[in-house]
């Protein structure tokens, strides 16, 4: 693999604007209207949320990561996608390089809602 190159710089001010938190995905679901999204529900703590992820083709079993902690970012607006409403995003490494796609997670278990930064 090649690295891709680096995107423009961006001020430390830009970079705080985004909420990164670790959450535990509680449940992993189908997504009746599409061949590449998986409902997810993440518990951070405070609340769950349902998020959306394009994770369908690119595992053999998507249910696989229940019970696993990983990075959200969860201040983006909700976004309606195939019926289906995602509060936030999966963090997840490898697939804008065409890489088959992994989790970013902590290293140990962390309390649902710590923030990254």
């Amino acid at each position: 693999m090649t690295p891709a190159p680096i995107k423009d710089e961006i001020t430390f001010d830009d970079f705080a604007k985004i909420d990164i938190r670790v959450g535990t995905i509680v449940d992993v679901s189908e997504v009746a209207k599409s061949d590449k999204l998986m409902k997810l529900t993440v518990d951070f703590g405070d609340h769950t949320r349902s998020i959306l992820a394009g994770i369908k083709q690119e595992r053999d079993n998507p249910k696989e990561i229940e019970g696993k902690q990983a990075l959200f970012v969860v201040n983006l607006p909700e976004r309606k996608m195939a019926g289906e409403v995602s509060q936030g995003m999966l963090f997840d490494i490898g697939y804008e390089d065409k890489l088959k796609p992994c989790l970013a997670c902590p290293e140990n278990q962390i309390p649902n809602g710590a923030r990254a930064g």
